[in-house]
Protein backbone atom coordinates (compact mmCIF):
# COMPACT_ATOMS: atom_id res chain seq x y z
CA UNK A 1 0.00 0.00 0.00
CA UNK A 2 1.44 3.65 -0.89
CA UNK A 3 1.01 5.96 1.66
CA UNK A 4 0.59 9.51 1.11
CA UNK A 5 3.57 12.01 2.53
CA UNK A 6 3.51 15.54 3.32
CA UNK A 7 6.87 15.35 4.76
CA UNK A 8 10.25 14.62 2.70
CA UNK A 9 13.00 12.13 3.83
CA UNK A 10 16.46 12.90 3.90
CA UNK A 11 17.32 15.31 0.59
CA UNK A 12 20.22 15.78 -1.09
CA UNK A 13 19.23 18.03 -3.86
CA UNK A 14 16.50 20.91 -3.69
CA UNK A 15 15.20 21.95 -7.05
CA UNK A 16 11.99 22.78 -5.15
CA UNK A 17 11.73 27.00 -5.48
CA UNK A 18 11.21 28.38 -1.59
CA UNK A 19 10.28 32.20 -0.90
CA UNK A 20 11.89 34.18 1.25
CA UNK A 21 12.45 38.15 1.96
CA UNK A 22 15.06 39.92 0.35
CA UNK A 23 17.16 40.40 3.82
CA UNK A 24 16.08 37.66 6.24
CA UNK A 25 16.66 38.56 9.59
CA UNK A 26 17.80 36.66 12.77
CA UNK A 27 14.15 35.49 13.44
CA UNK A 28 13.31 34.35 10.12
CA UNK A 29 16.96 32.58 10.06
CA UNK A 30 15.82 31.04 13.59
CA UNK A 31 12.78 29.49 12.43
CA UNK A 32 13.70 28.33 9.12
CA UNK A 33 16.69 26.66 10.92
CA UNK A 34 13.78 24.70 12.59
CA UNK A 35 11.26 24.14 10.39
CA UNK A 36 12.40 24.51 6.95
CA UNK A 37 12.28 21.46 4.24
CA UNK A 38 15.90 19.80 3.17
CA UNK A 39 13.99 20.20 -0.64
CA UNK A 40 13.38 23.58 -0.35
CA UNK A 41 15.58 25.93 -2.81
CA UNK A 42 19.10 26.93 -0.08
CA UNK A 43 17.77 24.56 2.89
CA UNK A 44 19.84 20.89 1.43
CA UNK A 45 22.34 20.83 4.37
CA UNK A 46 20.24 22.63 6.80
CA UNK A 47 16.57 21.34 6.37
CA UNK A 48 14.89 19.17 8.53
CA UNK A 49 13.01 15.92 7.94
CA UNK A 50 9.48 16.23 10.22
CA UNK A 51 10.65 13.03 12.28
CA UNK A 52 13.51 15.27 13.90
CA UNK A 53 11.81 18.34 14.04
CA UNK A 54 11.02 19.80 17.72
CA UNK A 55 7.85 20.85 17.10
CA UNK A 56 7.28 23.43 20.45
CA UNK A 57 10.98 24.80 19.29
CA UNK A 58 9.78 25.52 16.09
CA UNK A 59 6.28 26.63 16.59
CA UNK A 60 7.63 29.49 18.95
CA UNK A 61 10.33 30.49 16.43
CA UNK A 62 8.22 30.87 13.84
CA UNK A 63 5.55 32.56 15.70
CA UNK A 64 8.15 35.08 16.94
CA UNK A 65 9.50 35.83 13.22
CA UNK A 66 5.52 36.26 11.28
CA UNK A 67 4.83 38.67 14.65
CA UNK A 68 8.04 40.60 12.92
CA UNK A 69 6.88 39.84 9.16
CA UNK A 70 3.46 38.76 9.12
CA UNK A 71 2.94 38.63 5.01
CA UNK A 72 5.83 36.19 4.76
CA UNK A 73 4.94 33.07 2.57
CA UNK A 74 7.69 31.33 3.77
CA UNK A 75 7.11 31.63 7.11
CA UNK A 76 3.53 30.81 7.20
CA UNK A 77 4.23 27.61 5.73
CA UNK A 78 7.33 27.07 8.05
CA UNK A 79 4.87 27.52 10.97
CA UNK A 80 1.91 25.65 9.39
CA UNK A 81 4.34 22.60 9.16
CA UNK A 82 5.57 22.36 12.49
CA UNK A 83 1.94 22.69 13.46
CA UNK A 84 0.93 19.50 10.93
CA UNK A 85 4.37 17.76 12.11
CA UNK A 86 2.86 18.39 15.84
CA UNK A 87 -0.18 16.58 14.75
CA UNK A 88 -2.15 20.05 14.70
CA UNK A 89 -3.53 19.85 10.94
CA UNK A 90 -6.60 22.47 11.85
CA UNK A 91 -4.33 25.29 13.26
CA UNK A 92 -1.43 23.97 9.85
CA UNK A 93 -4.39 25.04 7.33
CA UNK A 94 -4.57 28.78 8.40
CA UNK A 95 -1.22 28.92 7.70
CA UNK A 96 -0.41 26.66 4.57
CA UNK A 97 -3.51 27.89 2.72
CA UNK A 98 -2.47 31.58 2.47
CA UNK A 99 1.05 30.72 1.88
CA UNK A 100 0.01 28.29 -0.56
CA UNK A 101 -2.33 31.23 -2.35
CA UNK A 102 0.94 33.14 -2.04
CA UNK A 103 3.32 30.64 -4.14
CA UNK A 104 5.00 29.08 -1.86
CA UNK A 105 5.59 25.03 -3.00
CA UNK A 106 6.10 23.46 0.50
CA UNK A 107 2.49 24.98 1.47
CA UNK A 108 1.36 24.27 -1.79
CA UNK A 109 2.40 20.14 -1.18
CA UNK A 110 1.57 20.12 2.02
CA UNK A 111 -2.08 21.94 2.02
CA UNK A 112 -2.81 20.25 -1.17
CA UNK A 113 -1.85 16.81 0.64
CA UNK A 114 -4.62 17.87 3.20
CA UNK A 115 -7.15 18.70 1.17
CA UNK A 116 -7.09 15.60 -0.66
CA UNK A 117 -7.15 13.59 2.44
CA UNK A 118 -9.22 15.39 4.13
CA UNK A 119 -6.82 16.35 7.00
CA UNK A 120 -7.79 18.81 9.46
CA UNK A 121 -9.73 20.83 6.49
CA UNK A 122 -12.72 19.73 3.97
CA UNK A 123 -11.85 17.26 1.20
CA UNK A 124 -11.42 19.06 -1.84
CA UNK A 125 -9.50 16.37 -4.07
CA UNK A 126 -9.30 18.60 -7.28
CA UNK A 127 -8.00 21.86 -5.68
CA UNK A 128 -5.56 19.41 -4.17
CA UNK A 129 -3.88 18.32 -6.99
CA UNK A 130 -3.91 21.43 -8.55
CA UNK A 131 -2.14 22.69 -5.83
CA UNK A 132 0.43 19.68 -6.05
CA UNK A 133 0.66 20.43 -9.57
CA UNK A 134 1.55 23.42 -9.10
CA UNK A 135 4.37 22.54 -7.08
CA UNK A 136 5.37 19.66 -8.96
CA UNK A 137 5.62 22.13 -11.96
CA UNK A 138 8.18 23.78 -10.58
CA UNK A 139 10.28 21.17 -9.13
CA UNK A 140 9.52 20.87 -6.07
CA UNK A 141 10.14 16.84 -5.12
CA UNK A 142 7.82 15.89 -2.93
CA UNK A 143 5.18 17.49 -4.85
CA UNK A 144 6.54 15.25 -7.88
CA UNK A 145 5.48 12.55 -5.69
CA UNK A 146 2.86 12.83 -3.97
CA UNK A 147 1.25 14.35 -7.63
CA UNK A 148 2.38 10.80 -8.77
CA UNK A 149 -0.08 9.22 -5.99
CA UNK A 150 -2.48 11.27 -7.34
CA UNK A 151 -2.70 10.18 -10.51
CA UNK A 152 -1.71 6.47 -9.08
CA UNK A 153 -4.89 6.12 -6.89
CA UNK A 154 -7.29 8.93 -9.04
CA UNK A 155 -7.43 11.11 -6.44
CA UNK A 156 -8.35 14.84 -7.95
CA UNK A 157 -7.39 13.49 -11.19
CA UNK A 158 -8.16 10.35 -13.20
CA UNK A 159 -6.67 7.25 -12.49
CA UNK A 160 -3.04 7.28 -15.14
CA UNK A 161 -0.37 5.00 -13.80
CA UNK A 162 1.29 6.28 -16.75
CA UNK A 163 1.42 9.91 -15.57
CA UNK A 164 2.33 8.67 -12.10
CA UNK A 165 5.03 6.51 -12.54
CA UNK A 166 6.19 9.84 -14.95
CA UNK A 167 5.78 11.70 -11.60
CA UNK A 168 7.21 9.47 -9.07
CA UNK A 169 10.34 9.45 -11.73
CA UNK A 170 11.13 13.02 -11.19
CA UNK A 171 11.29 13.18 -7.95
CA UNK A 172 13.33 9.70 -7.43
CA UNK A 173 16.07 11.37 -10.06
CA UNK A 174 16.00 14.21 -8.15
CA UNK A 175 16.51 11.76 -5.02
CA UNK A 176 13.74 11.61 -2.82
CA UNK A 177 13.43 7.54 -1.76
CA UNK A 178 9.69 7.74 -1.08
CA UNK A 179 9.51 8.34 -4.64
CA UNK A 180 11.79 5.70 -5.51
CA UNK A 181 9.97 3.20 -3.49
CA UNK A 182 7.48 4.35 -4.93
CA UNK A 183 8.69 3.68 -8.71
CA UNK A 184 9.80 0.52 -7.30
CA UNK A 185 6.12 -0.57 -6.68
CA UNK A 186 5.44 0.61 -10.40
CA UNK A 187 7.78 -2.09 -11.69
CA UNK A 188 7.23 -4.54 -9.34
CA UNK A 189 3.23 -4.87 -9.99
CA UNK A 190 3.66 -3.65 -13.66
CA UNK A 191 1.23 -0.64 -13.40
CA UNK A 192 2.04 1.61 -16.26
CA UNK A 193 5.19 0.42 -16.89
CA UNK A 194 5.97 -3.02 -17.17
CA UNK A 195 6.20 -5.40 -14.81
CA UNK A 196 10.25 -5.57 -14.29
CA UNK A 197 11.41 -7.15 -10.73
CA UNK A 198 14.99 -6.45 -11.89
CA UNK A 199 14.41 -2.67 -12.00
CA UNK A 200 12.18 -2.86 -9.16
CA UNK A 201 14.58 -3.91 -6.80
CA UNK A 202 17.34 -1.52 -8.09
CA UNK A 203 15.07 1.56 -7.27
CA UNK A 204 14.11 -0.19 -3.67
CA UNK A 205 17.78 -0.47 -3.12
CA UNK A 206 18.14 3.11 -3.35
CA UNK A 207 16.04 4.13 -1.41
CA UNK A 208 16.60 1.59 1.34
CA UNK A 209 20.02 2.57 1.06
CA UNK A 210 18.79 5.78 1.88
CA UNK A 211 16.99 4.59 4.94
CA UNK A 212 13.61 4.26 3.40
CA UNK A 213 11.61 1.82 6.21
CA UNK A 214 9.27 0.90 3.14
CA UNK A 215 11.31 -0.23 0.41
CA UNK A 216 13.62 -1.92 2.90
CA UNK A 217 10.51 -4.00 3.66
CA UNK A 218 9.37 -4.77 -0.26
CA UNK A 219 13.37 -5.48 -1.42
CA UNK A 220 13.10 -8.00 1.55
CA UNK A 221 9.82 -9.31 0.25
CA UNK A 222 12.12 -10.58 -2.91
CA UNK A 223 14.71 -11.45 -1.30
CA UNK A 224 11.96 -14.16 1.33
CA UNK A 225 10.04 -14.81 -2.45
CA UNK A 226 12.80 -15.41 -3.91
CA UNK A 227 11.85 -13.13 -6.92
CA UNK A 228 15.39 -12.27 -8.36
CA UNK A 229 16.41 -16.26 -8.01
CA UNK A 230 16.59 -18.11 -4.86
CA UNK A 231 15.11 -16.91 -1.88
CA UNK A 232 17.67 -15.48 0.64
CA UNK A 233 15.85 -15.44 3.97
CA UNK A 234 19.11 -13.52 5.70
CA UNK A 235 19.43 -11.29 3.21
CA UNK A 236 15.54 -10.57 3.51
CA UNK A 237 15.55 -10.47 7.75
CA UNK A 238 18.68 -7.88 7.41
CA UNK A 239 16.47 -5.87 5.34
CA UNK A 240 13.23 -6.69 7.57
CA UNK A 241 15.33 -5.84 10.45
CA UNK A 242 16.60 -2.14 9.25
CA UNK A 243 12.76 -1.48 8.78
CA UNK A 244 11.59 -2.73 11.89
CA UNK A 245 13.93 -0.38 13.47
CA UNK A 246 12.07 2.50 12.26
CA UNK A 247 9.07 1.16 13.43
CA UNK A 248 7.86 -0.10 10.15
CA UNK A 249 4.44 -1.57 10.98
CA UNK A 250 4.56 -4.24 8.53
CA UNK A 251 8.59 -5.06 8.77
CA UNK A 252 7.87 -5.92 12.81
CA UNK A 253 5.56 -8.34 11.31
CA UNK A 254 7.59 -10.18 8.84
CA UNK A 255 10.52 -10.17 11.42
CA UNK A 256 8.46 -11.66 14.08
CA UNK A 257 7.62 -14.32 11.88
CA UNK A 258 10.98 -15.28 10.53
CA UNK A 259 11.87 -14.98 14.35
CA UNK A 260 9.28 -17.22 15.14
CA UNK A 261 10.17 -20.03 12.18
CA UNK A 262 14.08 -19.50 12.05
CA UNK A 263 14.07 -17.78 8.58
CA UNK A 264 17.70 -16.23 8.39
CA UNK A 265 17.64 -15.51 11.87
CA UNK A 266 17.79 -17.90 15.58
CA UNK A 267 14.46 -19.08 16.23
CA UNK A 268 12.95 -16.68 19.19
CA UNK A 269 9.70 -16.90 19.87
CA UNK A 270 9.55 -14.59 22.91
CA UNK A 271 10.98 -12.06 20.22
CA UNK A 272 8.44 -12.89 17.64
CA UNK A 273 5.65 -12.49 20.05
CA UNK A 274 6.93 -8.66 21.12
CA UNK A 275 7.81 -7.95 17.22
CA UNK A 276 4.07 -8.85 16.72
CA UNK A 277 2.99 -7.11 19.70
CA UNK A 278 4.18 -3.78 18.16
CA UNK A 279 2.88 -4.22 15.15
CA UNK A 280 -0.61 -5.16 16.38
CA UNK A 281 -0.29 -1.87 18.12
CA UNK A 282 -0.15 -0.15 14.85
CA UNK A 283 -3.41 -1.77 13.79
CA UNK A 284 -1.30 -4.36 11.15
CA UNK A 285 -4.00 -6.91 10.73
CA UNK A 286 -2.24 -9.91 9.97
CA UNK A 287 0.25 -8.74 13.18
CA UNK A 288 -3.08 -8.99 15.50
CA UNK A 289 -3.98 -12.52 13.78
CA UNK A 290 -0.34 -13.77 14.18
CA UNK A 291 -0.38 -12.72 17.76
CA UNK A 292 -3.53 -14.19 18.43
CA UNK A 293 -2.27 -17.77 17.25
CA UNK A 294 0.63 -17.50 19.91
CA UNK A 295 -2.31 -16.94 22.40
CA UNK A 296 -4.38 -19.34 21.33
CA UNK A 297 -1.42 -21.79 20.86
CA UNK A 298 0.41 -20.51 24.01
CA UNK A 299 3.86 -20.17 21.69
CA UNK A 300 6.51 -17.59 23.05
CA UNK A 301 3.35 -16.27 25.57
CA UNK A 302 1.18 -17.97 28.34
CA UNK A 303 -2.16 -19.16 26.67
CA UNK A 304 -5.18 -17.16 27.02
CA UNK A 305 -7.78 -17.69 24.83
CA UNK A 306 -9.82 -14.47 25.68
CA UNK A 307 -6.81 -12.71 24.57
CA UNK A 308 -6.74 -14.80 20.95
CA UNK A 309 -10.14 -14.53 20.52
CA UNK A 310 -9.66 -10.27 21.01
CA UNK A 311 -6.67 -10.40 18.73
CA UNK A 312 -8.36 -12.44 16.24
CA UNK A 313 -10.91 -9.97 15.99
CA UNK A 314 -9.53 -7.18 15.45
CA UNK A 315 -7.34 -8.83 12.59
CA UNK A 316 -11.17 -9.97 11.35
CA UNK A 317 -12.18 -6.47 11.90
CA UNK A 318 -9.74 -4.97 9.42
CA UNK A 319 -10.29 -7.50 7.20
CA UNK A 320 -8.06 -10.26 7.78
CA UNK A 321 -10.12 -13.63 6.47
CA UNK A 322 -7.75 -16.09 8.07
CA UNK A 323 -8.04 -14.54 11.61
CA UNK A 324 -12.37 -15.00 11.00
CA UNK A 325 -11.33 -18.34 10.06
CA UNK A 326 -9.32 -19.09 13.07
CA UNK A 327 -11.85 -17.16 15.25
CA UNK A 328 -15.33 -19.42 14.08
CA UNK A 329 -12.63 -22.14 14.94
CA UNK A 330 -12.49 -21.49 18.19
CA UNK A 331 -15.90 -20.78 18.70
CA UNK A 332 -17.09 -23.79 16.81
CA UNK A 333 -14.49 -26.33 18.95
CA UNK A 334 -15.65 -24.23 22.40
CA UNK A 335 -11.55 -23.18 22.90
CA UNK A 336 -10.91 -21.40 26.37
CA UNK A 337 -14.83 -23.22 27.29
CA UNK A 338 -16.42 -20.82 24.81
CA UNK A 339 -18.72 -22.45 22.86
CA UNK A 340 -21.56 -20.21 20.32
CA UNK A 341 -21.97 -21.70 16.83
CA UNK A 342 -23.71 -18.24 16.33
CA UNK A 343 -20.61 -16.56 16.25
CA UNK A 344 -18.79 -19.37 14.97
CA UNK A 345 -21.00 -19.20 11.67
CA UNK A 346 -20.83 -15.36 11.54
CA UNK A 347 -17.21 -14.77 11.13
CA UNK A 348 -16.89 -18.37 8.96
CA UNK A 349 -19.23 -16.32 7.09
CA UNK A 350 -17.65 -13.47 6.67
CA UNK A 351 -14.27 -15.30 5.76
CA UNK A 352 -16.09 -17.71 2.95
CA UNK A 353 -17.52 -14.19 1.57
CA UNK A 354 -14.20 -12.78 1.27
CA UNK A 355 -13.09 -15.79 -1.50
CA UNK A 356 -11.28 -17.23 2.35
CA UNK A 357 -10.98 -21.32 0.93
CA UNK A 358 -10.54 -22.53 4.10
CA UNK A 359 -13.41 -20.65 5.64
CA UNK A 360 -15.73 -21.93 2.19
CA UNK A 361 -14.63 -25.55 3.34
CA UNK A 362 -15.51 -24.90 7.12
CA UNK A 363 -19.16 -22.90 6.09
CA UNK A 364 -19.57 -26.53 4.10
CA UNK A 365 -19.34 -28.16 7.34
CA UNK A 366 -21.92 -26.35 8.71
CA UNK A 367 -24.32 -26.53 6.06
CA UNK A 368 -23.50 -30.16 6.17
CA UNK A 369 -24.08 -30.74 9.71
CA UNK A 370 -26.85 -28.19 10.24
CA UNK A 371 -24.61 -26.58 12.86
CA UNK A 372 -26.27 -22.53 13.65
CA UNK A 373 -27.98 -23.34 9.89
CA UNK A 374 -30.41 -25.46 8.59
CA UNK A 375 -28.99 -28.77 7.31
CA UNK A 376 -28.48 -28.73 3.71
CA UNK A 377 -26.25 -30.88 1.89
CA UNK A 378 -26.50 -29.26 -1.39
CA UNK A 379 -25.18 -25.88 -0.10
CA UNK A 380 -22.13 -27.90 1.70
CA UNK A 381 -21.44 -29.07 -1.54
CA UNK A 382 -21.40 -26.11 -3.63
CA UNK A 383 -19.00 -24.72 -0.86
CA UNK A 384 -16.48 -27.79 -0.62
CA UNK A 385 -16.74 -27.59 -4.92
CA UNK A 386 -15.48 -23.30 -4.45
CA UNK A 387 -13.08 -23.95 -1.74
CA UNK A 388 -11.80 -27.00 -4.35
CA UNK A 389 -11.46 -24.52 -6.90
CA UNK A 390 -9.14 -22.35 -4.71
CA UNK A 391 -6.79 -25.33 -4.20
CA UNK A 392 -7.77 -25.81 -0.81
CA UNK A 393 -7.58 -30.00 -0.54
CA UNK A 394 -9.43 -30.34 2.71
CA UNK A 395 -12.04 -29.48 0.36
CA UNK A 396 -11.73 -31.04 -2.51
CA UNK A 397 -11.29 -34.10 -0.39
CA UNK A 398 -14.69 -33.04 1.12
CA UNK A 399 -16.21 -32.14 -1.88
CA UNK A 400 -15.25 -35.57 -3.51
CA UNK A 401 -16.37 -37.27 -0.05
CA UNK A 402 -19.80 -35.75 0.03
CA UNK A 403 -20.80 -35.71 -3.86
CA UNK A 404 -20.12 -39.78 -3.59
CA UNK A 405 -22.69 -40.33 -0.49
CA UNK A 406 -25.12 -38.00 -2.28
CA UNK A 407 -25.18 -40.19 -5.86
CA UNK A 408 -24.72 -43.62 -3.14
CA UNK A 409 -28.28 -45.57 -3.24
CA UNK A 410 -29.67 -45.39 -0.68
CA UNK A 411 -32.52 -47.68 0.80
CA UNK A 412 -36.39 -46.82 0.65
CA UNK A 413 -37.80 -46.17 3.83
CA UNK A 414 -40.51 -49.05 3.23
CA UNK A 415 -37.55 -51.04 3.77
CA UNK A 416 -36.15 -49.57 7.39
CA UNK A 417 -36.82 -46.06 9.21
CA UNK A 418 -35.33 -44.19 11.76
CA UNK A 419 -36.83 -42.19 14.38
CA UNK A 420 -36.38 -38.57 13.99
CA UNK A 421 -33.76 -38.32 16.76
CA UNK A 422 -31.29 -41.04 15.22
CA UNK A 423 -31.26 -39.18 11.97
CA UNK A 424 -30.11 -36.04 13.59
CA UNK A 425 -27.58 -37.48 15.14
Amino acid sequence: MRLRQTLAAGAVLTLGLGIAPALASELFDACAAKAASPWEQGYAETGLDGGVMDTAAAIEACSAALAEDPESAALKAWLGRAYDVSGDSAQAATYLDPAATSGSVLAQTSFGDMLIVGQGVAQDMTRGAELLKLAADAGFAPAQDSLGLSYDYGEGVGQDYLEASRWYRKAAEQGLPRAMANLGSMYAEGLGLDRDLVAAAAWYQRAADKGDSRAQYNLGGLFETGALGEPDYARAAELYQAAADQNYGLALNALGYFKQHGYGTAPDLEGAAALYQQAADQGVAKAQGNLALLYEDGTGVTQDFALARQFYRQAAQSGNTDAAVNLGLMYLNGAGGVRDLDKALSFTQQAADQGNPIGLNNLGHLYENGLAVTMDTTRALELYQQSAVLGYEPGSDNYKRLEAALQAPTETPSVKTYPKSKIDN
